[in-house]
């Protein structure tokens, strides 16, 4: 095990809280984040200058690295690059795809074998009695690009999650270009690359300059590949794909330990980060969306995520909502 580094906690504030039954049981803190339409900071929360890890909410950086490098992904396999997919048959087989494009097995990826993320995917998979497997982990379309990646420039495959890798170098200089600052430490993601600590405000804004972006251009192409191609991104009954759906335009994008960006298709951005992790995904979408509302963006198609229900003996007894 690395040696922890001693920092001291950082400020986190209130940003939603769970009632039941008309009192207060608990509250979420955090850091949330959003830009105007112009890309300045417009509303701030906790501390959201302060280095965190985007963890999955980076992929789009990673994504447009991986286009820079030549990778030939477009439509539905660059936003399977830029997501954390669900593990269904159609995730799996748009990784496989891309590997066997670029003259490659799955036995080249090194992210880890899992089962299926998404729940009906997962389900499936336990009836079936399948094992786990390297393709349906939810990184696997990313892992999948960044080989594409190494071949298209004749870089080494055996190597690539090595922060000194060529491509990751190349991430690494994506994504201090996208966030406007440097990388404050790296780390190992779960699915072993590397991980990159950002600000959350440097997030939003690496986000907002690809949103930002003239079309065609490939930090545009991540983008609007990941709108457009939404069950790529997550899949069945994930909230990624639910809102990029129901708000056309909007880019999304979930972090594991409670991380989001979402992108309106006007261009105010948000970003938020859950301090306990928001194991149960019930704070982090509610207070980025709400970050949205205050800076002028139309959330009205999916207003009914601005709160969420509480339950108690099978019916609704409270709800969780932003402050």
């Amino acid at each position: 095990m690395p040696q922890v580094r001693t920092l001291p906690p950082p400020e986190y504030v209130p940003l939603a809280e769970v009632t039941r039954s008309g009192i207060r049981e608990s509250v979420h803190y955090g850091a949330v984040v959003a830009l105007s339409a112009t890309g300045g900071i417009a509303h701030a929360r906790g501390p959201v200058h302060q280095p965190m890890f985007p963890r999955s909410a980076a992929k789009p950086f990673q994504a447009l690295a991986v286009l820079r490098a030549d990778a030939p992904l477009e439509g539905a396999d660059l936003a399977l690059a830029a997501g954390s997919h669900s593990g269904e048959d159609v995730h799996a087989d748009g990784a496989r795809s891309i590997l066997e494009r670029a003259g490659l097995t799955p036995d080249a990826l090194r992210c880890p074998e899992d089962a299926p993320m998404g729940r009906a995917a997962r389900e499936a998979f336990l009836r079936a009695g399948r094992a786990p497997h390297r393709l349906l982990m939810n990184c696997s379309g990313k892992h999948a690009g960044m080989l594409a990646a190494c071949r298209a420039r004749g870089w080494d495959t055996g190597t690539y999650t090595s922060p000194g890798h060529p491509l990751q170098v190349l991430v690494r200089e994506t994504t201090e270009e996208m966030a406007g600052e440097q990388v404050a430490h790296t780390a190992v993601d779960g699915c072993g690359a590397p991980q990159f600590a950002l600000s959350l405000a440097g997030l939003a804004r690496g986000l907002w300059r690809m949103r930002s972006s003239p079309e065609g251009t490939p930090q545009r192409r991540v983008v609007d590949a990941m709108s457009a191609h939404p069950g790529y991104v997550a899949g069945t009954d994930r909230i990624d794909t639910e809102l990029m759906t129901r708000l056309p335009g909007m880019v999304a994008k979930i972090g594991a330990e409670g991380v989001q960006v979402l992108v309106a298709p006007t261009g105010e951005t948000a970003a938020v980060k859950i301090s306990d992790g928001d194991a149960e995904g019930r704070a982090r979408t509610l207070v980025a969306l709400d970050a949205l509302r205050t800076v002028g963006a139309d959330v009205s198609p999916v207003q009914d995520r601005l709160r969420a229900d509480v339950h108690g003996g099978g019916a609704p007894v409270g709800t969780v909502r932003p402050l």
